[in-house]
């Protein structure tokens, strides 16, 4: 038995619609909990990238085949999605079209970290990040949802005073000790 709603409390619900909120997108709550999202924001986000590039991609094939501009254009965007590491190969303006929201959550530090095998998942990997353990290039990161390209992958590694990589050091009898002293 449930207890009456108080008057306010029926008022603050008059402004949410939990029935049709949940029935919105079925995938969404698969993707937040697969990719451990913290912020559905970034969902919404990565939804409407992958739009806009069908969007884009739906206008270049209006084009005729034979044109010049759409050559360069879907030339373009494929060599672009490339270097981003959302397509895997520079194949043909059909396979941009399946480009989907787990495709942009694949490229996320986090996601990035377990496919490089510096942590063992998901939720681990953004509690490294958020303690500031992992840096990129010669920056600390502390965002789990810092986009990584292609390019940037080799440049993700441990900080240099972290202590998760004095104790791989350790474990691997690479501890310098030089090291010790700093």
């Amino acid at each position: 038995m449930v207890r009456k709603l108080k008057f306010h409390e029926q008022k603050l619900l008059k402004k949410v619609d939990f029935i049709q909120w949940k029935t919105d997108n079925p995938n969404e709550a698969q993707v937040l909990r697969r990719y451990h999202i913290q912020k559905r924001e970034d969902y919404v986000k990565y939804s409407k990238i992958c739009g806009m590039i069908t969007k884009i991609i739906n206008l270049v094939a209006l084009l005729k085949p034979d044109d010049p501009f759409r050559q360069r254009i879907g030339q373009q965007l494929l060599d672009k999605l490339y270097d981003c590491g959302l397509v895997a190969h520079k194949l043909s303006l059909s396979q941009l079209e399946k480009v989907t929201v787990s495709a942009l959550c694949r490229r996320r530090l986090s996601a990035t970290l377990v496919r490089l095998k510096m942590s063992g998942s998901l939720a681990e990997a953004t509690r490294y990040i958020e303690q500031g353990h992992i840096r990129v290039g010669p920056e600390t990161v502390r965002d789990p949802s810092f986009f990584i390209v292609r390019n940037m992958e080799d440049m993700v590694t441990w900080v240099d005073q972290s202590k998760i990589k004095r104790k791989i050091a350790v474990y691997n009898d690479k501890l310098d000790d030089y090291d010790l002293m700093q």
